[in-house]
């Protein structure tokens, strides 16, 4: 049967971000990594969700590659799209947010969608146009000093504008407070006005769950995963059941975390993991003065023997990123490290590693390259927007793609932990 919503993310953990919140409101989800050049064969789904690298490719290359998602989502025979990306905006004043949306908005010839990034389960809320992590503005916490996609503004009406030609309006909290049919009347207005985007406040999972319901009607939805969790009740109703419960992938063999994130939260992790753990620094420095640093990691794994989780990291303070940044420049050192860890995921690979656990969405995707895996089965929740998966087709293995700002500081030993 068709699919009944598909999904186009623009990196591969905010993709299986999403996929996780989509199987927890009771739809059978895969994920695909890339576009697939032919039709889907993994059995009976209801949401399958693309994940791309575009979040910080040219505006260009991100358009180009999301409206060929859509391409091959509408073959599909998908009845609902939803562009997923950061629950933290993640953008610039060139993009790539509005250009992406306004080329699928433009594909499915409509005028008119929301933006939502609101995740409250991670800390994320949206009021007044504003967005919030945890207790801070956008613009105070720390994705102030992002190394790719810096927030200086809390803003979202504001960040967004620059980037479509399209006005952007905004539904307040005080009218998603009352429900869907009063979102849906704030929406018809914002249209009938010629806006094309609705900022919409949300500040719990109950208003997500209205906004999900007000938006059963639209071509395209876009926001973070957590609006997303409003969606399946419109859909599901026209499937042929429930599937069970999702299960946790039964793979063998060692296990290893990468850490390519210099979140503040990824920087915890690895500090506690390196208490306990063989622990390797992938260093920018060494790479880009022409170092072999993956034969060097993955001869120190050679020696470390069996038993113990393998930790590579190259999660830096602030500090020494810009620094980084500004002698290579701020794409050049982040390839350098992607390409890196891609090569020690597949040497890791072939010493017997299955179990592996990614930190940081451009270290997902230049992974999961590597390795060549094209799609994931989404297993159970680890921490909120990270759930354990098995790839399907190539190399199998349980991996968990966590995004950078994701998780507790205990969150590597308790996802390898869940594991048989």
């Amino acid at each position: 049967m068709p699919i009944l919503l598909g999904c186009i993310a623009d990196d591969f953990t905010g993709a299986t971000d999403l996929a996780n919140t989509l199987v927890k409101q009771g739809m059978r989800t895969v994920q695909v990594l890339g576009v697939p050049e032919s039709p889907l064969d993994f059995g009976a789904v209801d949401a399958v969700v693309v994940a791309l690298k575009s979040r910080t490719a040219s505006v260009a290359d991100a358009v180009a590659d999301s409206v060929a998602a859509l391409g091959w989502l509408e073959a599909q025979g998908a009845q609902q799209f939803f562009f997923k990306y950061c629950s933290t905006f993640d953008s610039t004043d060139e993009g790539n947010i509005g250009p992406v949306a306004d080329a699928l908005l433009d594909r499915l010839g409509d005028g008119f969608t929301i933006a939502c990034p609101a995740f409250p389960a991670t800390g994320r809320s949206l009021y007044k146009g504003y967005l919030f992590v945890g207790d801070e503005l956008l613009s105070e916490s720390s994705m102030r000093d992002h190394p790719l996609t810096p927030m200086r503004d809390p803003n979202l009406v504001r960040v967004l504008s620059p980037q479509t030609a399209h006005p952007v309006g905004l539904v307040g909290h005080a009218t998603v407070t009352q429900g869907a049919a009063a979102i849906r009347s704030a929406f018809d207005a914002l249209r009938n006005a010629g806006t094309g985007y609705a900022i919409v406040d949300a500040i719990t999972d109950a208003d997500l769950m209205a906004i999900g319901e007000a938006c059963a009607d639209l071509k395209l939805v876009t926001g973070g995963s957590g609006v997303a969790m409003g969606l399946p009740a419109n859909l599901l109703r026209q499937s042929d059941g429930h599937p069970t419960p999702p299960s946790l992938p039964a793979v063998d063999g060692g296990s290893a975390v990468i850490a390519g994130s210099c979140s503040r939260a990824t920087r915890g992790q690895v500090a506690r993991a390196k208490a306990d753990w063989p622990s390797f620094s992938v260093d920018p420095v060494a790479i880009a003065a022409g170092e072999d640093v993956a034969a060097a990691a993955l001869a120190w794994a050679d020696e470390q023997g069996s038993g113990r989780p393998l930790l590579y990291y190259s999660s830096a303070e602030p500090e020494q990123v810009a620094e980084i940044q500004a002698r290579f420049g701020r794409q050049e050192a982040g390839e350098l490290v992607e390409q890196t860890f891609g090569r020690i995921a597949e040497g890791l690979l072939q010493r017997g590693v299955g179990r592996l656990i990614v930190a940081g969405g451009e270290t997902s995707g230049a992974v999961v390259q590597a390795l060549n895996i094209r799609a994931l089965r989404i297993g159970p929740e680890i921490d909120p927007g990270v759930p354990w998966t098995e790839s399907l087709g190539g190399p199998r293995l349980a991996l968990a793609l966590k995004s950078g700002n994701f998780g507790g500081e205990d969150f590597f030993d308790k996802a390898l932990g869940m594991l048989p």
